[in-house]
């Protein structure tokens, strides 16, 4: 038998190592002989860089790079320097989870740590640059990872702005002199899940401005920041952001990595895999075995197991998930190609009596499965 274990991680729970680690003991309890593929997965958000690292046969790298309030931090990246490829996280530099809930106010917060990590990168050796941007504080459309690489930005005055989202407003140039040759020749991905315009109402500062602490007057100031550099991005690289999906991604990363780095927008779970070399592993797999700590509507809108399903199908592998609840109908398991389904929680908890047993739970819960699958 052949099984591949293709999890999302467990947040505040397991890991995605950890959920393969767990399944693995529970099915050579049954099948002592089975070859278990182990994938940990992720859709380019948290927890993306860590659940590549076993696959990617990658190096962390441990760089000093600036935080979204420029204070001095360590941040990481993984690098593999025979494919001379870079995955770097946004949150890892530029995250929301860095920041106190009182510090978080996007008018002043900056991407600039990011544009550190994809500096180092590049000095490194790196050719390709795929970039998670899930989980950022972030509302300044990039500038600040632009000014890492050496992209100025001017007012009327031509005076230098200061790199964060209150500022987007004043730019009338860009200046392109000091910018990295670096940049030259290397292929750049942004894992991009969300379908959002780079302003408007359905843009960065409205939809996603609020919840990094910003006000009403915050952000319609941001939003009239997006649509001057939307004109600006229009008229000198000849790019109309506002009419790419996806733009509005991470405070107006999503455009600005397409502005400054001529990136390629693409699902982030699409990404991994690539990454992972998933589809060619999975070959003559009799069970895939996906997870994650929460099977809702929302996993089937380009998550992890929503990945992990599409290839499932185009290779006719039976496919099972264990998660740590499960609210979804039988239709709707039925309808996303879900051959078996099951909550690992084995009793009634608190949230914290379960986060504390999942290991176990999951364990027993790939006996059974297995158990099930030797007695058919």
């Amino acid at each position: 038998m052949k099984f591949v274990v293709a999890p999302d991680k467990f947040k505040n729970s397991l890991t995605g190592m950890e959920f393969c680690n767990a399944v693995e003991k529970g099915l050579l309890t049954v099948f002592p002989d089975a070859t278990v593929i182990k994938i940990p997965l992720g859709d380019g958000g948290d927890g993306t860089l860590d659940a590549l690292k076993h696959s990617m046969n990658g190096d962390m790298i441990n760089v000093i790079v600036n935080d979204p309030l420029f204070r001095k931090i360590e941040a990481k990246y993984l690098f593999n320097s025979q494919s001379e490829t870079a995955f770097i996280e946004m949150s890892e530099a530029s995250g929301l989870r860095l920041l106190k809930k009182e510090e978080r106010n996007c008018l002043y917060t900056s991407s600039y740590g990011t544009g550190e990590l994809i500096i180092h990168a590049l000095n490194n050796g790196a050719k390709s640059i795929c970039l998670g941007i899930g989980g950022s504080a972030t509302n300044d459309a990039g500038i600040g990872m632009a000014t890492a690489l050496g992209f100025q930005f001017f007012d009327r005055n031509s005076h230098e702005l200061h790199p964060i989202g209150n500022n987007l407003d004043q730019i009338t140039q860009i200046g392109t002199s000091k910018a990295t040759h670096l940049l030259k020749g290397v292929d750049f991905k942004v894992a991009c899940d969300v379908h959002n315009t780079f302003y408007g109402e359905k843009g960065a500062a409205y939809v996603y401005g609020p919840q990094k602490g910003a006000n009403h007057e915050a952000v319609d100031h941001l939003d009239a920041g997006l649509q001057n550099i939307a004109s600006i991005f229009k008229n000198m690289f000849k790019i109309d952001v506002q009419n790419i999906p996806g733009t509005g991604a991470a405070g107006g990363m999503g455009g600005g990595s397409i502005a400054f780095l001529r990136a390629k927008l693409i699902s982030g779970i699409e990404m991994v895999k690539e990454i992972v070399d998933f589809n060619s592993k999975i070959e003559g797999a009799d069970w895939i075995i996906t997870g994650e700590g929460m099977l809702d509507n929302q996993t089937f809108s380009g998550k992890t197991i929503d990945g992990v399903i599409a290839s499932a199908k185009k290779n006719n592998i039976p496919i099972a998930a264990f998660c740590g609840s499960v609210n979804i109908t039988i239709q709707e398991q039925k309808e996303f190609g879900l051959h078996y389904v099951t909550s690992i929680l084995n009793e009634v908890s608190d949230l914290k009596q379960a986060i504390s047993s999942s290991y176990d739970n999951l364990v027993k819960t790939s006996y059974n499965f297995a158990s099930l699958v030797e007695s058919r």
